[in-house]
């Protein structure tokens, strides 16, 4: 879908916001990976590993308030 010459040139005020803040603060998007990188980008799981922590727990009594 084309739109009209008008509406080619339209920037919401979310993007010039944004577009603002990127120039006002060169390096926020590299700092937004490495948030990113140390909260989400996590190491593979070892399978083994992760079913020997669930076979070494310790079953909970039904009624543990006595």
């Amino acid at each position: 879908m084309k739109l009209s010459k008008q509406f080619q040139l339209y920037e919401s005020e979310a993007t010039q916001f944004i577009n603002e803040l990127k120039r006002k603060n060169p390096q926020l998007e590299e700092s937004q990976r490495a948030g990113r990188a140390l909260l989400w980008d996590k190491e593979p799981i070892d399978l083994d590993q992760a079913q020997r922590a669930i076979d070494s727990r310790v079953k909970q009594r039904a009624y543990v308030y006595k």
